[in-house]
């Protein structure tokens, strides 16, 4: 019996070793994987000084199923007289018409023939509506789109927004069309993984992966700049396609790159999705959007102006001009007035008042806080609509 017993623990003990040995040799020190696959407690740890997450082993998954719903798509434009004589040197390259409309601000220098781009965009609904870029679309005699089968339908135009860039097009494929899910742009941190797929430089159906640099951006692109930035790499042609996020929902709509060359150097812009999806309800509608008007002239608080006015800091978005017979001139607003809360929302500088005015319903009451002489007002203004030739805010 005693001989058995010892037979008994040599081979317990042996089995404790070797699998001791299995689970260092193929999940590590810290047990990276269970026997089922899921994520433990070593995975899902917080964040913690020198600690870095590694990336995922592979994005294949995501993109076999966000893929299909990606569009290319490709538009004739009427012809254009070539400007002071030059000649273009991209004549006849599509993506680059891209290039420069977006990045020198102005239409590369063309001869008097019709010319053609590329751009990309996405499926939002089985019944064929796509989001992209207005500028893909802009003076388009006619839209030509693609989708993943290789299948190509004539597209219309149903909406469009300059002032954000965001154009609502349709076609009408009689088929059960794959969509995207459309995301949270709010819920995106930096450091997030993002992927993008687009169509540059006629390339479709490219796919490239990089993380969020910055919320927030402003370009100088308009008074409602509030680009997303990554290093995900985009170029001329993805500009119109979907930003996605791990969980492949549509976070942003790839819309512009900062580039000296004309290529990728890790410095790309999206429209946040929330802001499309916003404006989508009146491009459908109406085929326009209408936004709201306070009517005021703003800037940022300066050392100086928070100096005179008597100001703790130099937060809000100070009042330059106040437009007669508009809304803010009949709630009593004054120049040097300091506006620091639209709507029960801080106003942290003067690149967030535009964006919380115009998306306020027309004939909504709202209670903005301003800073007068040292004083805190609580002032009520009735928002009314914006008008082409008005002061954005």
């Amino acid at each position: 019996m005693r001989q058995l017993n010892t037979a008994v623990k040599a081979i317990g003990g042996i089995a404790v070793v070797l699998l001791l040995g299995y689970l260092f040799y193929f999940g590590g020190t810290d047990l990276i994987k269970n026997p089922r696959g899921t994520a433990t407690a070593a995975e899902t740890k917080p964040a913690q000084a020198g600690w870095v997450p590694s990336r995922p082993d592979t994005l294949a998954p995501l993109v076999e199923e966000v893929k299909p719903a990606v569009v290319n798509i490709s538009t004739t434009q009427a012809p254009r007289q070539s400007r002071r004589g030059f000649r273009a040197p991209f004549r006849g390259q599509e993506p680059f018409e891209d290039f420069f409309e977006r990045f020198f601000g102005g239409p590369m220098p063309q001869e008097s023939r019709p010319q053609q781009s590329l751009g990309s965009g996405f499926l939002i609904d089985k019944d064929g509506f796509i989001l992209t870029n207005n500028h893909v679309i802009e003076n388009a005699g006619m839209i030509m789109v693609k989708l993943a089968n290789e299948k190509d339908y004539e597209a219309k135009v149903v909406g469009r927004d300059p002032r954000t860039d965001l154009a609502l097009i349709k076609i009408n494929a009689r088929a059960d069309l794959p969509v995207v899910q459309l995301g949270d742009s709010d819920a995106l941190r930096v450091g997030d993984w993002v992927l993008a797929i687009g169509n540059p430089f006629g390339l479709g159906q490219t796919v490239t992966a990089g993380i969020v640099s910055a919320k927030g951006r402003v370009i100088g692109q308009g008074p409602y700049d509030d680009f997303i930035q990554t290093d995900a790499a985009i170029n001329p042609g993805n500009s119109g396609g979907p930003l996605f996020n791990t969980k492949g929902e549509v976070v942003g709509i790839n819309t512009a790159i900062f580039s000296q060359s004309g290529g990728n150097i890790g410095i790309g812009f999206a429209v946040p999705i929330n802001m499309a999806k916003s404006l989508v309800p009146q491009l459908k509608a109406k085929g326009r959007v209408s936004r709201g008007w306070l009517g005021v002239s703003i800037g940022p608080v300066t050392d100086e102006a928070a100096k005179e006015l008597k100001l703790k800091d130099k937060k809000g978005a100070l009042v330059m001009e106040v437009v007669e017979r508009s809304p803010a001139d009949r709630a009593g607003f004054q120049q040097g007035d300091v506006i620091v809360s639209y709507d029960g929302k801080d106003v942290a500088g003067p690149a967030d008042l535009p964006r919380l005015v115009a998306s306020t319903p027309i004939g909504k009451e709202v209670s903005l806080r301003v800073i007068r002489e040292g004083r805190s007002l609580d002032i009520k203004a009735t928002i009314r609509e914006f008008r082409e030739d008005a002061t954005p805010s």
